[in-house]
């Protein structure tokens, strides 16, 4: 709880994933990868309660075992075309009632309690309805473009930008899948984490903004946490 609001984290954990097979199960550092996310909502100084929600049994006992709380999910939220905001608002429907809600990805497992923490502290300071993890971007957005069929760049970069130094360029952000925290009721009417307004960034560095998606992510957070 913080400011007399109780606060809820839900991890999404299907037990599909195609780019990396099992992935919220594969150890990082002896632990599997879903435990890293339970541990940042368990240790959270602001947290009332932490819901694992999964359509894996072996997921869902992984998560009973390290403390967190579970909801089976129904099939129809297992598949690919499931959306983050149905699998969020399911959970909602079958729990406690709560004044916001956080969404702790498995695949950031570099962000810590701590990170959750000054993000929920942000979001009082601000008076914000929703706060949104963000990281630099590695490479400018304006040094890309589309490409067309025959491969043609004669109109890949901006006039104005062609002689610009990198660190001349403006600084990007992008979003990194870590923390995504919104005010209940606004969440349900808009049916996202990205409100219309009352809506503010947290920036994390890049070295914890590792979002794991395939067998190359994985090996950059091996490397990170060894």
């Amino acid at each position: 709880m913080y400011d007399n609001k109780k606060i809820l984290a839900i991890i999404p954990a299907r037990g599909g994933s195609k780019r990396l097979p099992r992935k919220n199960l594969l150890n990082l550092k002896n632990k599997p990868l879903i435990v890293w996310s339970i541990e940042a909502g368990l240790n959270s100084k602001y947290i009332d309660d932490v819901i694992v929600t999964s359509d894996d049994d072996e997921i869902l006992a992984i998560a009973k075992k390290n403390s967190s709380n579970t909801i089976k999910r129904p099939e129809r939220l297992a598949s690919d075309h499931s959306t983050t905001f149905e699998v969020v608002e399911h959970v909602i429907e079958n729990s406690s009632k709560y004044d916001y809600v956080i969404l702790l990805q498995p695949t950031s497992p570099l962000r810590t309690a701590g990170h959750v923490d000054e993000a929920i502290e942000q979001l009082c300071a601000k008076d914000a309805d929703a706060i949104i993890s963000v990281s630099e971007t590695d490479h400018s957005p304006l040094w890309c473009n589309t490409l067309a069929a025959d491969g043609d760049m004669s109109n890949f970069i901006n006039d104005e930008i062609k002689n610009t130094r990198s660190q001349d360029l403006p600084v990007f952000y992008r979003l990194n899948g870590a923390i995504y925290i919104a005010k209940t009721s606004r969440l349900l009417t808009e049916k996202t984490f990205f409100i219309k307004d009352k809506i503010y960034s947290y920036i994390m560095d890049a070295n914890v903004s590792v979002d794991i998606d395939n067998e190359l992510d994985f090996k950059i957070a091996q490397a990170i946490v060894n």
